[in-house]
């Protein structure tokens, strides 16, 4: 009997009132805390996407100019993107909880503000809020779930859970605003929030646990802003060159320059700091750093290739915006079904051997998609769709678990900021790079067709879609050959894009070998909180003061990293 009872002890101790409790009881209340969680997330994700398809009724009502309606897209995440770290760090100083909850208020206030906007300048503010409200959210979300979830089994089941919401909610914002536009009007894309995060607020303050990092020494508060406008800055100058802006334009290049150069310096400054913001000495070890390289390959490879897909669907087999969204469903599906059974095959297979296999899957349903040409091939999409989409939430959840293990609970919060910040530059710069190698192989292809002029055959080389456009105005057999090979090369250039993209994931499944061979899980992984200490059994009352002064809160950890290297 008191074997069990000092075990209970120690599984509870420091564990916040709302969510401790029996065996049976303190499971259930996680899980709930999870599912809280998991809706703040689907909301953020659901909102970076939703707005897409309402663009064409925003344009009609509020007429934005181009650079307006630029700034109406692009201004959610490059704001979520640079504060990131800013309010993950912050969180582990003044409290998750407290930063979460004041992102539920500022997301539903800038929703409602988005939603009745009478003009583009309003909208872009509204926004750049909603932008705020998401930085504030997700790495919290994150991080809680570092905290209510101490043993890694079923921290790896949640974050299975978690990844495969995300998933879907970016999946759910396109078919979601397309429905909303199409009964309603494009501002109720964005009053949908509200009716959950006024349910939200006081669930959420009920429910979750309050949790806090180290606290040791002043919050950087200089560093915080740093970091903020070098993300800024490097995600604005990829997105311009994603969006087919000359990179050597003084636009874009002197944006990113200067992002980098305060990047630089930020990085020295937390390594001369004795209470940095972020522990730079995660990426020391390499299942960390290895974790975050993987997750921005994933998304470098793929994200690129989503949107480019995308065109390809809608362009070349001339699906409707609708038909384009169910085409793609089976990949959420795919990567809903890899969340939900991710933690099983972690145990199983081990981190390593999953990245890779994820790597390996994800690149093999890449190839097997340049059978797509002119004619719909529904059965190979679909096929390529599932393998594709559960090749990379296998990769992602597992990148994910093996980021967040190597991080303390102190430091989940900073972590959990690295990780989504890593999920954004990978997407941005995926943008940029596949996007750059798919104009390079379509240009060519429209640059030199019979009967057609040289100034029109440049307008045609912008896209597919410009291509399209001059066609209908030239008309006859000149407009009908020019419209012919403009797909022809936008299929070439797909093809090359997407040998491309295969290639950076192999590259990613070779980095993956550099992880952990197995998902070692301490029998005392759990942390106690703040200033309490941690419940002793018999065999660390007979320790020596020494030994228990090295246990701390990494010890198994770095037993477990020991145990690895030596297996390997």
């Amino acid at each position: 009997m008191s074997g069990t009872t000092t075990a209970r002890t120690r599984r509870t101790a420091g564990v916040p009132r709302q969510w401790r409790g029996t065996e049976a009881g303190g499971g259930a209340n996680r899980w709930v805390v999870l599912l809280v969680l998991c809706v703040s997330l689907l909301l953020v994700a659901v909102d970076a996407t939703v707005l897409h398809v309402a663009v064409p009724a925003v344009t009609e009502d509020l007429r934005p100019g181009a650079m307006e309606l630029l700034w109406i897209v692009d201004i959610y995440p490059l704001v979520c993107a640079s504060l990131l770290i800013l309010f993950g760090t912050l969180g582990d100083r003044v409290g998750r909880r407290r930063v979460l909850l004041l992102g539920y208020g500022l997301f539903g206030a800038a929703s409602a503000l988005a939603a009745f906007a009478p003009s583009p300048q309003i909208l872009i503010v509204a926004r750049a809020l909603l932008g705020v409200g998401g930085a504030m959210i997700m790495p919290a979300t994150l991080s809680i779930l570092r905290q209510v979830f101490p043993d890694r089994r079923e921290r790896a089941l949640a974050i299975g859970v978690w990844s495969a919401v995300a998933a879907v909610g970016a999946a759910v914002g396109p078919l979601l605003g397309g429905f909303l536009v199409e009964n309603f009007w494009w501002g109720s894309v964005f009053l949908v929030n509200l009716p959950l995060m006024i349910v939200a607020l006081p669930v959420g303050r009920w429910l979750l646990p309050e949790s806090t990092g180290d606290r040791n020494g002043p919050w950087d508060v200089l560093g915080a802003l740093m970091a903020a406008c070098g993300l800024f800055c490097v995600v604005f100058g990829v997105k311009r060159m994603g969006s087919g802006a000359d990179p050597l334009d003084a636009v874009t290049i002197a944006p990113l320059l200067f992002g980098v150069v305060l990047l630089v310096l930020f990085v020295r400054r937390q390594r001369r700091r004795t209470h940095p913001l972020v522990d730079l000495k995660l990426f020391a070890r390499p299942a960390f750093s290895i974790s975050v390289g993987c997750i921005v390959l994933a998304l470098l490879a793929l994200v690129g290739l989503e949107l480019i897909a995308a065109q390809y669907l809608q362009l070349v087999l001339g699906l409707t915006p609708l038909e384009t969204g169910l085409r793609l469903l089976p990949l959420t599906f795919a990567a809903m079904a890899a969340g939900l059974v991710g933690s099983r095959m972690l145990q199983w297979l081990g981190p390593r051997l999953m990245v890779a296999i994820g790597f390996a899957l994800t690149a093999l349903a890449v190839l097997s998609l340049t059978a797509m040409g002119q004619a719909d091939r529904p059965a190979v999409l679909v096929g390529g769709f599932i393998v594709l989409g559960f090749g990379l939430e296998t990769t992602l959840f597992s990148a994910y678990e093996s980021m967040l293990n190597e991080a303390s609970a102190g430091s989940a919060g900073g972590a959990a900021a690295i990780g989504e910040t890593s999920y954004q530059l990978g997407a941005g710069i995926g943008i940029a790079l596949l996007g750059s190698v798919m104009n390079a192989a379509y240009k060519p292809g429209v640059s030199s067709v019979p009967g057609v002029s040289v100034s029109a055959s440049s307008d045609a080389s912008q896209s597919l879609g410009a291509a399209y456009k001059v066609s209908d105005r030239l008309g006859g057999h000149a407009g009908e050959a020019l419209r012919s090979a403009a797909r022809g090369a936008f299929v070439h250039g797909l093809h090359v894009t997407l040998a491309v993209s295969a290639g950076l994931l192999l590259m990613g499944a070779l980095a993956a070998l550099r992880l952990p061979r197995t998902m070692e899980c301490a029998a005392d992984d759990e942390e106690p909180a703040q200033g309490q200490e941690p419940a002793q059994g018999p065999d660390q009352r007979a320790q020596g003061p020494d030994q228990r002064a090295q246990g701390g809160t990494d010890t198994p950890a770095r037993r477990d990293r020991a145990a690895v290297a030596a297996e390997s």
